[in-house]
């Protein structure tokens, strides 16, 4: 492990593993320090789930070393995995209970859970406390599916695709209640298809691709190495739109404002999103299919 392992929450190292002749991940190398919001970005099948499983204790792996929360997940105590909270894909709530029922049955299994009210009014579902699961929604069933992720109080939570179903307002919600759990501490790991979503809520990333990071950092730093090229974008006197593509676009201005000896009608400037970086990344691209 790392020198600096002490103060990270998760430390992965080499971490690999296989299903029969397929490599689902080969090789990752991961530090999340303590209080980090970090994102695992990468299309279907990339490894992003199977490294969180990993992560969790749910899934062996070939070979790497792991540590979170100062222990081997593999060999992980009861008492380590309170520790650990985790949003999986598919809901796993017993469909007959209503939702007040089900969370304070999953509070019993933590030493020190939040209050069950407090949860259920965090991931907005006071209005169908007394509802049974099978009634509910499928966004509604998603946030029942967090407030179980997080009513253990979780030093570490793993967030697998956790707002899949959501509409924006309770995207939106969720995404507060994210920044507030950061805010208490709280190390959290996202895996989400929602670009918009992880440059909300991320402090630093990795895209990962065939099983492999293909880039690491902060949202803003992968757009400044990634992202080469802006589109500056004006309309011609005779009503005619233009558009260039350049790495120097303040330079592109400047050639405009001279030629229109001033105000340039109609101008933009783009530069790319984290979006274009990642489809560039990540080989989906419309420039790298061309």
């Amino acid at each position: 492990m790392t020198a600096q392992g002490y103060e990270l929450a998760v430390d992965v190292r080499g971490l690999r593993k296989r299903y029969g002749g397929l490599t689902a991940v080969d090789g990752i190398d991961l530090g999340i320090r303590r209080g980090e919001v970090f994102g695992l970005l990468g299309p279907n099948g990339a490894g992003k789930s199977t490294t969180v499983e990993i992560l969790q204790g749910n899934r062996d792996r070939d070979a790497g070393e792991v540590t979170v929360l100062g222990s081997d997940p593999a060999t992980g105590t009861r008492a380590w995995r309170s520790r650990a909270g985790i949003v999986w894909q598919d809901e796993s709530a017993p469909a007959e209970l209503t939702v007040r029922e089900t969370v304070r049955h999953f509070a019993r299994y933590y030493p020190r859970p939040r209050d069950p009210e407090e949860v259920i009014g965090l991931v907005g579902l006071e209005t169908t406390a007394d509802s049974r699961i099978k009634a509910l929604s499928g966004g509604q069933r998603r946030r029942l599916d967090v407030a179980l992720g997080v009513i253990g109080g979780p030093e570490l939570l793993l967030l697998d695709e956790p707002t899949t179903g959501f509409d924006p307002a309770a995207r939106r919600r969720f995404w507060s209640l994210i920044r507030a759990l950061a805010d208490e501490g709280t190390t959290i790991v996202l895996t989400t298809h929602y670009l918009e979503e992880a440059e909300a809520l991320v402090h630093r990333l990795a895209v990962v691709a065939k099983g492999r990071i293909v880039a690491e950092g902060e949202p803003g730093a992968l757009r400044e190495r990634y992202g080469t090229e802006a589109t500056v974008a004006w309309t011609e006197p005779d009503g005619g739109p233009r558009a260039l593509r350049t790495g120097t676009p303040t330079r592109a201005v400047a050639d405009l404002m001279g030629r229109f000896g001033g105000e340039i009608p109609g101008l933009t400037v783009t530069r790319p999103t984290l979006e274009d970086v990642y489809l560039r990344l990540t080989g989906q691209s419309q420039e790298d299919e061309r």
